[in-house]
């Protein structure tokens, strides 16, 4: 019995591994605005989690109504396309993360994540953290351009297909309210916007980078990452705001940022 138990667990981590140096070739990945299952744009701030749970793995995250950059726009086989795909029942929500080339064809598959929780939106942020646990243990490590060996065969340039991305009427874009927030402010610390690709790094006195702000479809709201913590960073009234789980509590820490 033993034996059969390791060599299951031994078949699993093979096909994982295989599955993710197929991925390891590519820098970008673009996520839907709206998975087929929820069928409302960024329903449970699910797609904004999606987004950061990419994004924390290393990838080159783009929403799929976000301006790409040339390189990407020009030839969107250089990307990857990342989703979920949910089997939910009456008793178990259960999602799975699903990567695909621009061919449609799956290249990785995680395991599944699972949550009892009745609570929807629980549910659904529960089974994604336990998805990810496999994603993240399986390794994503950007190696090389895909496009020079998929598509440019023995100095021939091969056409990618055309991919339709059907524009989406953004939609509130509303902070995650899974548990009651815990406020924290950290005095004097001024932060100063500076430019990025896609957003903006605050940057404080030091100066060190501390934190990475990511356009989303609403104004005054980012998705935000840091060494440590991955977020939302949005504007109340005249105020900034970065929101982020700790152990599963929600934190809203003030933030001073300079422009």
């Amino acid at each position: 019995m033993k034996k059969i138990v390791c060599l299951l667990a031994f078949f699993t981590i093979s096909v994982s591994f295989a599955q993710i140096e197929k991925i390891n070739n590519y820098k970008y990945i673009i996520v839907p605005d709206t998975f087929e299952f929820l069928k409302e744009t960024n329903k449970y701030n699910l797609n904004t989690l999606t987004r950061m749970m990419f994004e924390k793995a290393g990838f080159t995250v783009f929403m799929s109504n976000e301006q790409l950059p040339p390189e990407l726009a020009n030839n969107r086989c250089r990307a990857l396309y990342g989703s979920l795909d949910s089997k939910s029942g009456m008793l178990r929500t259960k999602i799975n993360i699903e990567i695909k080339d621009c061919y449609g064809t799956v290249l990785y598959t995680s395991e599944e994540g699972i949550s009892r929780e009745k609570d929807f939106q629980k549910a659904y942020y529960q089974s994604l953290r336990e998805a990810a646990k496999s994603f993240y243990d399986a390794g994503y490590a950007y190696v090389g351009d895909a496009a020079s060996n998929a598509y440019f065969q023995q100095g021939q340039a091969v056409t990618p297909p055309t991919v339709p991305v059907t524009p989406v009427a953004p939609a509130a874009v509303a902070p995650a309210t899974l548990l009651p927030a815990v406020a924290a402010t950290v005095p004097g610390s001024q932060l100063f916007a500076q430019p990025i690709a896609n957003g903006y790094q605050l940057v404080d006195t030091t100066p060190k980078v501390v934190l990475k702000m990511y356009k989303t479809s609403q104004p005054d709201s980012y998705t935000a990452v840091s060494d440590t913590k991955n977020g939302v960073v949005f504007k109340k009234g005249n105020d900034w705001y970065f929101e982020y789980y700790l152990n599963d509590t929600l934190v809203s820490e003030k933030l001073d940022i300079k422009f």
